[in-house]
């Protein structure tokens, strides 16, 4: 169900018809930010915000009912986490675009949203500048990422020290703590986990604190972002099998 608090729809009007405007939902949780956001692109001649949510399932039904061309969304979200957002817009509007604004600017959640299906990846601390360019970008059909990001990602694929790459995120977990994290992403609770593996619930939450420590990882949304990334569970939380 909608609420006031959860979204505020804006109905777009046709007083201009000389050009369409770029028509954007915005998914924000944090009320400062999306308002700073609004009063951003409401200055834009050639953008217009027509709905806003702070929740993946408000944010689902806006994007369902008013087609917009650009979801521009956070990934750390109430009710779900924007890359499950991205995944199930494409199934319900295909049309939709699909731009991240986030404060994460790790490699792992780059490609987590890439792979969902987004077409910009835009970090928090970006100007105003590079935020209209990466809207106006995706809008036209582009791709768009960030460009401290872009530094970041091309530095990793430019080694040529001839040493061996460091080991990836997932080479530094044991079989034990992957099939904790697989669980964890599945949404089971640490009670269910220790039935399923045949260990007590202590062992399943030293297992849990060592894997989020060796990733990263603060929450469980933040695990199940980095098991759809590697492929250990789908978008719809459904375990895919052995890593």
């Amino acid at each position: 169900m909608q609420n006031a608090r959860a979204v505020k729809t804006r109905v777009a009007t046709a007083a201009n018809p000389v050009a369409a405007k770029v028509r954007i939902v915005l998914v924000e949780d944090h009320a400062i930010l999306k308002e700073g956001l609004v009063a951003l692109l409401e200055i834009e001649t050639d953008l217009e915000i027509v709905g806003e949510a702070r929740d993946t399932a408000t944010a689902v039904e806006l994007v369902r009912s008013l087609r917009p061309d650009i979801l521009m969304t956070d990934l750390s979200l109430p009710g779900g986490s924007g890359i499950g957002l991205i995944s199930a817009v494409r199934e319900v509007a295909p049309e939709t675009r699909a731009l991240v604004l986030t404060a994460h600017h790790e490699e792992e959640y780059f490609r987590a949203a890439m792979d969902a299906g987004a077409l910009g990846y835009v970090l928090k601390d970006a100007g105003r500048v590079e935020l209209l360019l990466a809207i106006r970008s995706v809008a036209a059909g582009g791709r768009f990422l960030s460009s401290a990001l872009a530094q970041k990602v091309l530095s990793g694929y430019l080694n040529v020290s001839g040493q061996a790459m460091p080991a990836t995120p997932a080479q530094q977990l044991t079989g034990r703590e992957r099939e904790v994290l697989a669980k964890i992403a599945g949404g089971q609770s640490n009670k269910a986990i220790a039935g399923l593996l045949a260990i007590s619930v202590k062992t399943v939450e030293k297992h849990r604190a060592n894997l989020m420590r060796k990733l990263g990882l603060r929450n469980s949304a933040e695990v199940t972002m980095f098991a759809i990334r590697h492929g250990l569970i789908n978008a719809g939380g459904v375990d895919s099998g052995p890593w």
